[in-house]
């Protein structure tokens, strides 16, 4: 097809064509990582955010352009993960701007869309780095504006738009060093490339296949504090609201909303009431949040590992409503607490070790499972403090962390510049619930600015960066971001990087061991501090990470 005009209809199916063609070349352009570390994820960002755009659109037929535009880039942004995600979500956000009040939209319209999107994005970013995704968009809208006309014919425009795309995808390396030093172009331009090659097949008739389409890849959130108990089959929660507001309430949200937490629900609802039977892990956030509907007129939870049940509200035998045991951290009176710490991490024993230092919410994640926008409200929304702190611990994190804190209206949402596991742990010593919001902030970013972050992995190709060679299979020591090590052995590897690590400031390290590290070599290690540096305080925690074989913090 050729057309000079595009409707709500067609601008979805070249949009849902440009989405598959990214997911079924995802992989590919998770590759294209500048460090040669196994936790390239890219493309998976990519693809999530546009599948997640995909399927607020899949429902809309014969709507305006506007209409698709506007739920398209909702559905991208809630959906976005990772720095690539969040920067494609606001290429399309600035995109759907230009289709205001627009049943249909011409070539000029369309053209006009990738101009005020590659404006929107530059403006979310702090630091515009050139050489990235940016500079691919910017270069491809700049060419085809200063050809674009009325009667132009949008696939014949943006066959010269990925002409100049591509072109720009290969300059890249000319603008990032860090590119050219690896020896390849920016793997969000890439991606944002594959879109439109998808955008382009669908005009030219060929739709893509993907038998895959109708999942979208999720990172699982584990809300409130760490369970212990009902980790096989969690607990089954049954409750009966009274309805406050029924003319607030809609069922169709609710049961879409509340079946995030678990499975097996069940919901009836009619002018009064509304019944929840529920499988989850997180019975206290099932409550939080079905009580923001209402009151409860019963309430019950059964562990079903332990195959026993109890009311979460009940008195003892006596009559006595002290039972004589926790009820852990829910509220039944919904008074909010004044702190709320959310965080992200990766491992059972991270997650165990953050939350009894004081986190409340968890969402498992990090390298290679960011989670997206919409996972952090939901994880806001259902965290009854008055001030809520969010800990990224990953840098392309923290872009969504900051997208989801814009979108919090009712309480104040902060989120700390920690962008390492090493840096949200150290951050974490200085937290005093007694304290003003202000001065636990400051305490708290400026022990960030002070760790040092070390890091063991595996490479996964042949490189050199920054003079260090590298070959595959070989453990790297990443020092602040920096790879300073490389060896085939990961004893000589670990001691290399505390080495680098370790300097007359330092007083205590803390190294968090991943999957796979045996008993031997963290003696053998505890041993080499012990003997080198006997002055340091040195905690060694069982974090059971993937990636990451070692974790260090040095304070």
């Amino acid at each position: 097809m050729n057309p000079t005009v595009i409707d709500g209809n067609l601008l979805k199916l070249v949009i849902t064509n440009g989405t598959i063609a990214l997911r079924n070349d995802h992989q590919r352009i998770n590759e294209l990582n500048v460090f040669p570390v196994p936790d390239g994820d890219t493309g998976s960002n990519m693809q999530s955010t546009m599948m997640s755009g995909v399927k607020a659109i899949s429902g809309l037929e014969n709507e305006s352009c506007e209409k698709v535009a506007k739920t398209l880039a909702r559905g991208l942004l809630m959906g976005a993960r990772g720095n690539s995600g969040v920067i494609l979500s606001q290429l399309f956000s600035g995109f759907a701007k230009a289709f205001n009040g627009k049943e249909i939209v011409t070539s000029v319209d369309f053209v006009e869309g990738l101009q005020q999107g590659v404006k929107q994005a530059y403006g979310a970013v702090i630091n515009p780095v050139e050489g990235t995704i940016l500079t691919v968009a910017r270069e491809a809208a700049d060419k085809v504006s200063e050809i674009v006309q009325q009667e132009s014919d949008l696939l014949e425009i943006l066959e010269v738009y990925i002409k100049e795309a591509y072109e720009s995808l290969e300059r890249t390396p000319d603008l990032l060093a860090v590119l050219k030093e690896a020896g390849v172009v920016d793997s969000g331009g890439a991606g944002f490339n594959v879109i439109i090659d998808g955008i382009i097949l669908a005009l030219k008739g060929e739709i893509l296949e993907d038998s895959k389409f109708n999942t979208v890849p999720s990172v699982t959130q584990e809300l409130s504090s760490y369970s212990g108990t009902g980790e096989d089959f969690g607990y089954c929660t049954e409750f009966i609201i009274q309805l406050t507001n029924r003319d607030k309430f809609n069922k169709d949200k609710f049961v879409k909303r509340i079946g995030r937490f678990g499975d097996s629900l069940a919901v009836v609802a009619d002018e009064e009431i509304c019944k929840v039977h529920i499988h989850t892990k997180t019975p206290g956030d099932v409550l939080n949040f079905g009580q923001q509907y209402g009151n409860f007129a019963t309430l019950k939870i059964e562990n079903m590992t332990l195959q026993h049940s109890e009311t979460l509200l009940h008195t003892s035998e006596d009559g006595n409503d002290d039972c004589g045991h926790e009820h852990g951290k829910y509220d039944p009176n919904g008074n909010p607490s004044k702190y709320g710490i959310l965080t992200v991490v990766n491992g059972e024993g991270l997650k165990k070790t953050f939350l009894e230092m004081g986190v409340s919410c968890v969402i498992n994640g990090g390298q290679t499972m960011n989670p997206s926008t919409e996972e952090f409200v939901t994880a806001i929304e259902n965290m009854n403090a008055e001030n809520i702190i969010i800990i990224p611990n990953n840098k392309n994190i923290f872009f969504s962390a900051e997208q989801a804190a814009k979108l919090i209206e009712d309480r104040k949402v902060t989120v700390l510049p920690a962008k390492t596991i090493a840096q949200g742990y150290a951050s974490l010593t200085m937290f005093d619930s007694n304290q003003g919001l202000e001065e636990n902030l400051k305490e708290m970013n400026d022990l960030i600015a002070n760790v040092k972050t070390g890091e063991v992995t595996y490479a996964v190709r042949d490189t050199e960066i920054n003079g260090v060679k590298i070959a595959k299979d070989e453990y790297m020591g990443i020092a602040n971001g920096n790879i300073v090590c490389s060896h085939k052995e990961r004893d000589l590897t670990v001691n290399h990087l505390v080495d680098s690590l370790i300097d007359e400031d330092a007083e205590i390290v803390t190294i968090m061991f991943g999957k796979g590290v045996e008993e031997k070599e963290l003696e053998e290690l505890g041993l080499y501090l012990d003997q080198k540096f006997p002055e340091i305080e040195v905690e060694f925690i069982d974090g059971n990470q993937d990636i990451y074989s070692f974790i260090i913090a040095v304070e």
